[in-house]
């Protein structure tokens, strides 16, 4: 018999692969309930019971014999094998790979909705083997799917962070929550001209560039490492020109209070909160999505085109078991209003970056053949003088 009070009750999740909370703390903002949350690494478990008291939560996905009877479950499952700063190893691979756990728990549930997120690479790695692995088993499961490229810029935060959003149901369709709004990218005007945001973990083939912006927080760098990017400020002074910013100006660029992570100190060592956070999940993308499941919008078919399978896939599609189509729409559903990247970063509190890392960078970057402002390049070397002396310049 039906629950007369289904339709006005929130909607209730489970949350896992849970990392810090990104997703749940977004879906919260939109009037959700979360009763479950399920997540293995110690640091980011210390994080969700400071910020999650009293909700259930499991340590490892393999050994949760089920799921509860919950409206949403969402997965932001492992991106280590994905990404392009991971290992590459593929959808198969031991972090990766986790997903199939997801799989196998819904083969006994029947949630309203399933949302992923993951990175870009997944589109692209092993010719898209990871989007089709997922797509073919929700469409063996009976699912309609859907699945859009987003930039977190369009929430408002100076991060420019491209992940993926999937979502999946039975019973619902999800072309009404990723494809009802897209308001067309930011214009370039809009972006001020004070402030570079780069990896200087990188040089030899890419900078990881953005005005007036950070790249993407990563969990881990190139290097190996877990690392912040840093800040070019053009005319700046000496020593203050090229800053990185504090891991409480990386909270806040992926929309979490500042201090968010600190609970992750019990734990770990302090360095481990810049692996959390870029990790996560930008609360905003969350919190918009969220909006959108309570609220489902209109899908116009205008444009669309159908998606032959071994065809490369596009930035937003949508399919079940008959038939797969390409959807033409933007990365950005909305357009927040945009918090400069100085108006973000407390500039006074952030850290010049260091000569070892200064110096290294700057030697990439000349041997490279990458393009840059030559007042960039200048810029490092000035700085590097400034820390300690005069960079040899090949």
């Amino acid at each position: 018999m039906p629950n007369p009070d289904a339709a006005t009750r929130p909607l209730t999740v489970a949350g896992l692969f849970a990392g810090i909370g990104g997703v749940e703390l977004g879906l919260q903002a939109a009037g959700m309930r979360t009763e479950l949350l399920c997540e293995w690494w110690e640091p980011a478990q210390a994080v969700l019971e400071h910020h999650f008291p009293g909700i259930p939560l499991h340590d490892d996905i393999q050994t949760l014999a089920s799921l509860p009877d919950v409206d949403v479950v969402t997965a932001g499952f492992p991106c280590t094998d994905l990404s392009q700063a991971g290992r590459t190893a593929g959808i198969h691979g031991e972090a990766s790979g986790m997903v199939k756990h997801l799989i196998k728990l819904l083969d006994d549930a029947s949630p309203r909705w399933v949302v992923i997120e993951n990175v870009r690479n997944m589109l692209a790695l092993d010719r898209g083997t990871a989007m089709e692995y997922l797509v073919s088993e929700f469409e063996r499961l009976g699912y309609t799917w859907a699945y859009r490229l987003v930039d977190s810029r369009f929430t408002g935060v100076p991060q420019r962070r491209q992940r993926v959003l999937f979502v999946a149901s039975r019973t619902e369709d999800p072309r009404t929550v990723l494809f009802a709004d897209d308001a067309g990218e930011l214009p370039e005007s809009e972006y001020r001209e004070d402030a570079f945001g780069f990896y200087w973990t990188e040089g030899n083939t890419g900078l990881g560039w953005a005005q007036d912006a950070l790249p993407t927080l990563k969990g881990g760098s190139g290097l190996g490492i877990p690392s912040s990017p840093a800040i070019w400020i053009p005319g700046a002074e000496l020593g203050r020109a090229i800053v990185t910013p504090r891991i409480e100006d990386a909270e806040a660029l992926q929309g979490f209070p500042r201090g968010w992570t600190e609970a992750a100190l019990q734990r770990a060592k302090p360095g481990v909160r810049w692996k959390l956070v870029g990790n996560a999940v930008t609360v905003g993308v969350s919190h918009w999505l969220g909006q959108r499941l309570l609220e489902p919008g209109r899908y116009d078919e205008t444009g669309q085109i159908i998606l032959p399978k071994g065809m490369r896939w596009p930035t937003a599609a949508w399919g079940d078991a008959n038939q797969r189509w390409a959807v033409p729409v933007s990365l950005w559903p909305i357009q927040s209003a945009y918090q400069h990247l100085l108006d973000v970063v407390d500039v006074e509190e952030a850290a010049p970056l260091s000569l070892r890392a200064t110096a290294g960078f700057h030697g990439r970057l000349l041997k490279s053949r990458l393009r840059y402002p030559e007042a960039f390049s200048d810029a490092l070397k000035l700085h590097a003088e400034r820390m300690a002396g005069p960079v040899p310049v090949s």
